[in-house]
């Protein structure tokens, strides 16, 4: 039994005692109901994505169809995962579902360390569950002016031969094996750009339709300039406004992409639990693929 502040006797909320399923890509409609409902966009092409590549979990709305509220956690292997797309129906909001969701999801992961993208509403909630702030990502969006150059990398589309070596470069950069999640990126993206300088591969970067913006990510680039020079290679190639996500420690990216029309509109927490930071290198890991995923 729990009490409230006055003292009185209080129940658990039923909502908090409802089970948890897995979800599947037959769930993708009431996923991005769920989007919709909490004031997100729809994003079914991203949702597609992480149900085939992640593992969702759901409650399911006791009062009709559809569903009270969702997450995805995306693994990659046993040393971590991404947790990502937690959302609440507004009707159950703030009533225990989300935190009874994000503690079967910890208890799903065991041991192995968690990360993910926090809001300011979010925050509150993640840290009670021990993650800790490592960084912050502005979200950016906006028209690309080309006002500013970018410095002059060879730029040029990826081929399927690219792909062996943009996984490796990725594994360098990112720490981990993450093979079965950039493998979909030619079927998931409309771009695919690498950087290559004397017949070598030192970054790629992607550009996938969401809703009426393509979203660069992920980004994985030797130095600032490549990074630059990939995103103006992805800005070429739509007549959508940009939108990405990058770590406010790269500064000068920041600033550059400001300068051509791209805003920040506003920032999450990166978070991690179980580690002091993530593995791999943050200086050459400009934009993660999205959010959601880590």
């Amino acid at each position: 039994m729990s009490f409230s502040l006055k003292g009185m006797p209080t129940s658990p909320s039923p909502l908090a005692q409802l089970p948890i399923r897995r979800l599947t890509s037959a769930d993708l409609l009431s996923c991005a109901d769920l989007s919709e409902n909490r004031g997100w966009p729809r994003e079914e092409h991203k949702w597609g994505l992480l149900l085939t590549a992640g593992t969702g979990y759901g409650i399911d709305d006791p009062d009709g169809p559809g569903l009270a509220a969702g997450c995805v956690v995306t693994p990659y292997g046993p040393d971590l995962a991404a947790i990502g797309m937690v959302l609440v129906a507004e009707r159950y909001a703030r009533q225990g579902v989300g935190r009874r969701l994000m503690q079967h999801v910890l208890a799903e992961a065991g041991d192995a360390p968690l990360t993910l993208y926090a809001t300011a509403n979010g925050q509150p909630l993640y840290e009670q569950l021990g993650f800790t702030e490592t960084s912050r990502a502005a979200m950016v969006r906006g028209r690309f002016t080309f006002t500013a150059p970018a410095p002059d990398v060879p730029v040029r589309p990826a081929t399927a031969e690219d792909l062996p070596a943009v996984l490796r470069l990725d594994h360098e950069v990112f720490g981990l094996d993450r093979t079965a999640l950039i493998a979909r990126l030619p079927a998931f993206a409309d771009h695919l750009r690498v950087a290559e300088e004397d017949g070598e591969i030192t970054g790629f970067a992607a550009a996938w339709p969401n809703m009426d913006t393509h979203v660069i990510g992920p980004l994985i680039a030797r130095d600032p300039g490549t990074a630059k020079a990939l995103i103006a290679s992805l800005a070429a190639a739509t007549d959508r406004p940009l939108r990405t996500d990058i770590d406010v420690r790269h500064g000068s990216l920041l600033s550059w992409v400001k300068e051509n029309g791209i805003d920040t509109i506003t920032t999450t927490s990166l978070m991690i639990r179980s580690l002091p930071d993530l593995p791999g290198d943050w200086r050459r890991r400009f934009a993660p693929l999205t959010v959601a995923a880590g």
